[in-house]
């Protein structure tokens, strides 16, 4: 059976790298590419009120969409070190508490949210029928989360085995659901805005079917927790899993404040950021994948205690970022005429459409290098360290340059902004990176370590550890 199997201790790492992050990146993909599509049908509608509500509720939903990553990366996490360590059915049993616990909080926090839509589409900026549109788009779509949840850990658990392309597929499957009902809804039935975020939930319910089918079918299932086994993982999941969702929830707030400070330049900005903001993950997919790729990976050889090559996949992952990085930034500039014309855009969102297809393509760079090092520190025991250098880059990093960008360049000098603290953050991680490999490493010289057995001195205070 295929759960018995950790495939990344042996072979070439770069294409196991590669592998894992291009098919995990088409899968991602055929989502990103239905909200860019999403973005081109509301722009056809020649309303740009409604592409402002999209833009302003992108912002919540990537808020609400972080709590899922970070339940993913605690199970993929947890999962991927198990099988390295050969314990088959710890790894069956961790899959099943971790989607049990990210099920119900992620209910719990879904509901949090959807009870406050209206103040935070205001904190966004959003007034007048902007932010009733935002609002009205976003209350159909919250309630949805624990589906997304699903999909999402179910493609954690999948990865973790070494199961990319079957990771793919439900992400695949989800994205042609909303390409097919998309012009149904938006033009077939005149549902506009209400049409999209339709489409939306009927996608995430096939990315959970398609997510868990898979494992049910060859990698074991799922088990059946007794209470004592349910409060037993609970620490080890709290442990990754708490610093995993504080770190991507530094992200979307980070983004909310870009998006608060662009709201000052007027909506024609505001449309203009969103374009961008639904180019960047259409473009740099595979970057986004990389590190769910990377972590299991790095988790395994962790596992099994190789840390020569734990190293390696580390620097193979940054290879592999610039690798990319160059060649999605050339296509760009290329094409950043027909891009723009195909928006129909003019004036500053224009400007922020070409200020994208340049030098902020090519900054992309250091967000990779920012994934690759929180792929190592959540699967070495040190996830905290993803917490604060994320924190960190989306507060220190963002508003003091964002602030600073838009007072001598204005609306563009917001992009440049967020991207100049992005280049100092991926240095500081790089550094940090190679630290915590340096310190696993001559710990497990002293004492070979178990899998959850070095979670940090922090940790260690907090009682949290295996």
């Amino acid at each position: 059976m295929a759960t018995t199997q950790a495939k990344f201790l042996t072979g070439n790492l770069f294409r196991h790298i590669s592998v894992m992050s291009l098919t995990a990146s088409i899968g991602l993909m055929a989502v990103f590419i239905v909200d860019f599509v999403d973005m081109v049908f509301i722009s056809m509608l020649g309303k740009t009120e409604l592409a402002a509500a999209v833009g302003y509720a992108g912002a919540i939903l990537f808020f609400t969409t972080s709590f899922g990553i970070g339940m993913a990366i605690s199970a993929g996490a947890l999962v991927a070190r198990a099988l390295g360590a050969g314990e088959v059915e710890l790894a069956r049993r961790r899959a099943t508490t971790a989607l049990i616990y990210g099920v119900l909080f992620s209910a719990i926090f879904a509901l949090i949210v959807w009870l406050n839509l209206h103040p935070l589409a205001r904190l966004m900026g959003a007034t007048g029928e902007t932010l009733d549109l935002a609002v009205h788009y976003l209350q159909i779509i919250i309630p949805s989360l624990p589906l997304l949840l699903i999909g999402m850990v179910g493609g954690a658990i999948l990865r973790a085995h070494g199961a990319a392309r079957r990771a793919m597929m439900a992400t695949v499957i989800g994205g042609l659901v909303n390409a097919v009902l998309d012009p149904i809804l938006i033009f077939g039935l005149n549902l506009e805005l209400t049409g999209a975020a339709l489409a939306s939930v009927c996608a995430r319910v096939a990315i959970a079917a398609t997510a868990l089918l898979p494992i049910l079918r060859h990698y074991g299932g799922f088990s059946r927790p007794s209470p004592a086994e349910l409060w037993a993982d609970f620490p080890p999941i709290l442990t990754v899993a708490f610093p995993a969702i504080l770190t991507q929830l530094a992200t979307p707030l980070g983004q909310a404040y870009v998006t608060r400070s662009m709201a000052q330049f007027g909506e024609e900005a505001v449309a203009g950021m969103a374009i961008v903001s639904r180019m960047t993950p259409v473009a740099f997919a595979v970057i986004f994948a990389l590190s769910g790729a990377v972590g299991p990976i790095i988790g395994q050889n962790f596992g099994a205690g190789q840390h020569d090559r734990v190293k390696r996949a580390y620097f193979d992952g940054l290879l592999f970022t610039l690798i990319f990085v160059l060649g999605v930034t050339l296509v760009l500039f290329g094409l950043r005429g027909p891009i723009a014309a195909l928006f129909e855009v003019e004036g500053v969102a224009r400007a922020l459409v070409f200020l994208f297809c340049g030098p902020l393509a090519l900054a992309f760079f250091f967000n990779g290098m920012l994934f690759v090092s929180n792929a190592a520190f959540n699967n070495l025991g040190y996830p905290f360290y993803s917490t604060a250098i994320n924190w960190a880059r989306h507060t220190l990093g963002t508003i003091p340059f964002v602030l600073l960008g838009a007072a001598w360049f204005g609306a563009e000098g917001v992009l440049i902004g967020q991207a100049a603290g992005g280049v100092l953050f991926g240095l500081l991680s790089l550094w940090l990176a190679r630290g915590v490999m340096a310190r696993v490493e001559a710990g497990a010289k002293v004492a070979k370590p178990g899998p959850f057995q070095r979670q940090g001195r922090l940790m260690s205070l907090l009682h949290l550890r295996r």
